[in-house]
Formats: C-alpha cells, sequence, structure tokens
C-alpha cells in the first residue's frame, strides 16, 4: 500500500527541514513537538499540514516518523503517552532518531505485537544535510518495510543504506558518530600543538586537506565552524557525546574492546558536562585549545 498520509513527531533543528521536505513531496502531514508553538507555527508556514492535537491526530496515518532525541523519549510518546494505541494496524513506525540499538530491537518486538511494524532509520549529514535534502538514511528492518517506506526517505535524503535488521541503523548511527568524534578530537589537539607552535590554523587545515590527516572534520567542518568561530553547525556538543555513549553500551553489551574509544568517550562526556545543551559540538575547537598547556615540571606556564 503506498504511503501517502504521515505523522511527524519531533520538528527541531532536524525534524523541522526533514518534516518541510516531506510536505513539498505532496504527503499530507499532520506534525507534532513538544515546544510550545512549535507544531503551530510549522502548520502555518506549510499549510497543507496539520498540527496534531493529540495521539488521535495520528489515527488514520499510514506511517508515523519519529525525530527525537533518545530512546527514553521516543517510548515515551509511543507508549506512555498512547501515540502507539491511536495508530490504526500497519501503520509504519519509521525511528529517524538517533537510539539505543537493543533499545529500539525491543521496542520493535512490542510495537509488532500490536500490528505496528518498525523501521530505525537514523540519519547522518547535519542540519546541511537536512535542509539540502541529502542526508544519508541508516536503516534497520526488513527489505519489504524498507521498500514501504522509501518515497518518504527519498524525499529527505540522497542516500539510503539498509545496513540490517531492526536496531542496526541505530548500531551503525553511533559508530559512525563515534569514529567522527574521535577524528575531530584529534584533528583539534592537532591544530592546537600547530598553532603553538606557530603554524597558523588555515595552513594546518590546508596541509590536512592536501594530505593524509584529511577527515570530514578538516574538510567540512574546520574553517566552516570551527577557526571562523561560527560555530553554528546544528548539532550541539552534548547530543554528540550522548551518541558516543551508545556506541560504547553497544560495545559493553556485546563484549567488545574499546580501548581507543572508551578514551574518546572520556573527553567528550567530560565536556558535555560542563558546558550547556546550546553549545554546538564544533566549539570542541576551543574548548580544548582552551586548556593551559603545563611546563615540563608539571606547572602551568
Amino acid at each position: 500500500m503506498t504511503i501517502t498520509r504521515v505523522g511527524f513527531i519531533g520538528l527541531g533543528n532536524m525534524g523541522w527541514p526533514m518534516a518541510a521536505h516531506l510536505v513539498e513531496a505532496g504527503f499530507a502531514l499532520t506534525v507534532s513537538d513538544a515546544a510550545p508553538g512549535v507544531t503551530e507555527r510549522f502548520a502555518a508556514e506549510h499549510p497543507t499540514s496539520t498540527a496534531a492535537a493529540g495521539p488521535r491526530s495520528f489515527a488514520t496515518a499510514q506511517a508515523l516518523i519519529l525525530m527525537l532525541p533518545t530512546s527514553e523519549i521516543v517510548e515515551d510518546v509511543l507508549e506512555r503517552e498512547r501515540v502507539a494505541d491511536a495508530l490504526p494496524p500497519g501503520c509504519l513506525v519509521i525511528d529517524m532518531s538517533s537510539a539505543e540499538p537493543l533499545r529500539t530491537r525491543a521496542l520493535a518486538a512490542r510495537l509488532r505485537a500490536k500490528g505496528l511494524p518498525m523501521l530505525d532509520a537514523p540519519v547522518s549529514g547535519g542540519v546541511r544535510g537536512a535542509r539540502a535534502a541529502r542526508l544519508s538514511v541508516l536503516a534497520g528492518g526488513s527489505e519489504t518495510d524498507l521498500a514501504r517506506a522509501a518515497p518518504l526517505l527519498k524525499a529527505m535524503a540522497a542516500t539510503i543504506i539498509r545496513v540490517g535488521d531492526i536496531g542496526s541503523g541505530h548500531a551503525a548511527k553511533a559508530l559512525n558518530n563515534l569514529v567522527s568524534v574521535a577524528t575531530m578530537s584529534i584533528t583539534v589537539e592537532a591544530l592546537v600543538i600547530a598553532e603553538a607552535f606557530g603554524i597558523a590554523a588555515g595552513t594546518m587545515t590546508e596541509v590536512l586537506n592536501s594530505s593524509s590527516g584529511r577527515s570530514n572534520t578538516s574538510e567540512n567542518k574546520l574553517a566552516q565552524f570551527m577557526t571562523s568561530g561560527s560555530f553554528d553547525s546544528g548539532f550541539s556538543l552534548q547530543l554528540m557525546a550522548k551518541d558516543v555513549g551508545l556506541a560504547i553500551g553497544l560495545a559493553r553489551a556485546l563484549d567488545r574492546p574499546v580501548e581507543v574509544a572508551d578514551h574518546v568517550a572520556d573527553q567528550w562526556r567530560r565536556i558535555a558536562g560542563q558546558v550547556s545543551p546550546a553549545t554546538d559540538h564544533t566549539q570542541m575547537y576551543t574548548l580544548l585549545g582552551a586548556t593551559e598547556p603545563e611546563s615540563p615540571a608539571g606547572q602551568a606556564r
């Protein structure tokens, strides 16, 4: 059955442009967000969409997309707020949040018992990717369910990868972000050392981008968000630290060694505890660089 009626919950920095692309693609959208006034503002700016007035507003949805911060919030919305009970049998639940893979599998089993199939389909590409509909979707679930969801996902993304069974998308997203932050940490540390030695940040960035140290951080974040001082990539440091924690948690559950990842996770967890929820993750550049180096004798210069 072709999906035309879609519920969308979570109109944050990523969710808003993603939902807007669905409206532009002609889907009948019913939207909701916990922040006061956001749902109404979206509906006002996109007159063909409808602002949800409670769980029953999703009673005719053929698919429900969730773009929320954590597994706990996803479960709150679906189960404790009883949105899942309002969905019609066969409605495809698509969790595009960054969530806990094993918890996602357990949730999918509970939804299946209600006659609700589920995909986990987190995204990579950031706010710029969301605005340009150039995201990468990392999907976990059956090939049949992914085929049903494909027209929706293609309206928001440039790349769709079926990673594996349910929960695999969330696992892949967490592991991708682990690699991303590890790269950012070492890139920032190298830049700080270069500047202390007298190599300009712009010059060192050029070196990295023309050499073997090139990465997504050096190509797409250093000049654009970090050395420019804008720090406005749209993804918070605390959320990135949360995603790293998800990857570490998965490794623990699978009894896999994570020597390097543990150090990275400790660093991001520590710094995330020192900043506000609004702090962009690219501000790691100043947060790491702000530490005064110590002399060989252990005394601050």
